[in-house]
């Protein structure tokens, strides 16, 4: 056998995997199975920016440069001035990427250096898996800092002895959460960028969902606490505008992170085509879509809502992304509430423990399917949860 690195030898199965095979265990028993287990929107991309795909395929397709076109760095730009209130030079500050996820794994191999003591990567738990797998794919060593429900989901910082943040080389954060669906003040990125710049340690901020909230004032972005030394946010059209097949995002802050990751991606060769990056001008440029999309997530999510107050199920999280994050009833565990709800209802959500440790006693509901899906799935809920309480 072909001897594998130790990074591939220890790759655990990407817990996702096993809802795909739950999911076709109960179709292929002849279940119609709803999904709210993978956060993969369903809505239909806009118009505009399908129109915009079309009409920037051209008869040859050349590679594109790793820098992105200017004109996507320019409309990424602008939208951070207009959303954010923050200038930034779209040479300098920001670079394109193939979605988000490619740099949430991938980040870990650029700043991890254990000849100079640098070998830790600091994630949150439950969170989204993907930092820490990158971490320990580059070789670099974890440490999980739980995000608990009595503190607003929010890690304490200060609790992190000075030992460990001189080994740490990245602290990731992600909100609004997933999959908690809690927000954090902008007072708390502040705070994390001034540890991260105090012991040297780039602040990682994971905006994915920053535009899919229902209460209150937008989010706030790591791009906002002034200093952007040390401090890399991440963002994606993939759940702002229906658009996860397109793989296009950016990531924007401390130009010697950015300079660095231009050199470096080159050789990896993962700038997103020129026609993606055409018809994401077109997304990052208009807000009505994103709007509509956001609106529809209201109107389910309100009628989620509603249920589970009727049938006394309590919602832990907070009101961002399109994410509930449910308690389990009397304490049980994750797993087995998963498959029951499966077996019953032939409805799919991701137990909390795919999300880490402190995952236990929770399920992820994505409300991704469509609102037509989702009446449907609350009917069967509804009729099953009654049966519970009876």
């Amino acid at each position: 056998m072909t001897h594998l690195s130790p990074g591939i030898r220890q790759v655990e199965q990407y817990p996702f995997e096993e809802l795909d095979r739950r999911r076709a265990a109960a179709v292929a028993a002849g279940r119609e199975v709803i999904d709210f287990g993978v956060g993969d929107p369903r809505e239909v991309t806009a118009p505009l920016i399908r129109d915009a795909l079309r009409e920037a395929i051209e008869p040859i397709s050349s590679y594109p440069r790793a820098a992105g076109l200017p004109e996507l760095r320019g409309a990424v730009s602008s939208w951070i001035g207009r959303r954010f209130g923050v200038d930034l030079d779209p040479d300098l500050h920001v670079l394109p990427l193939l979605g988000s996820k490619e740099i949430v794994f991938s980040l870990a191999q650029a700043t991890l250096d254990p000849a100079s003591g640098k070998d830790l990567v600091l994630v949150t738990t439950p969170g989204y898996t993907i930092p820490e797998r990158g971490a320990r794919y580059a070789g670099g060593e974890v440490r999980r800092l739980p995000l608990l429900e009595g503190k607003g989901f929010l890690p304490s910082l200060d609790q992190v002895d000075d030992a460990t943040w001189d080994r740490a080389s990245i602290l990731w954060v992600n909100y609004p959460n997933n999959p908690t669906g809690a927000v954090a003040p902008l007072d708390f990125l502040r705070h994390a960028a001034e540890r991260c710049r105090r012991h040297d340690v780039l602040l990682a901020s994971d905006e994915a969902y920053s535009e899919l909230w229902f209460e209150g004032a937008p989010p706030s972005s790591a791009l906002q606490v002034g200093d952007l030394t040390n401090v890399l946010a991440v963002n994606t059209l993939s759940k702002r505008s229906s658009m996860t097949g397109y793989r296009s995002g950016f990531a924007a802050g401390d130009p010697s992170m950015i300079a660095a990751l231009k050199a470096l991606r080159p050789s990896a060769g993962v700038t997103p085509q020129e026609f993606v990056q055409r018809a994401s001008i077109a997304a990052w440029n208009d807000e009505t879509h994103v709007e509509d999309n956001r609106a529809r997530y209201a109107e389910k999510r309100e009628r989620f809502v509603d249920l589970f107050e009727r049938r006394g199920i309590r919602l832990a999280g907070g009101s961002a992304t399109f994410y509930l994050w449910i308690a389990v009833p009397g304490g049980g565990d994750s797993l087995s509430w998963a498959l029951e709800l499966l077996e019953r209802t032939g409805v799919l959500v991701a137990p909390g423990t795919f999300f880490g440790p402190h995952g236990e006693g929770y399920v992820r509901m994505a409300m991704v399917p469509t609102l037509r899906e989702c009446e449907l799935a609350i009917e069967r809920l509804d009729s099953a949860l009654a049966e519970v309480r009876s």
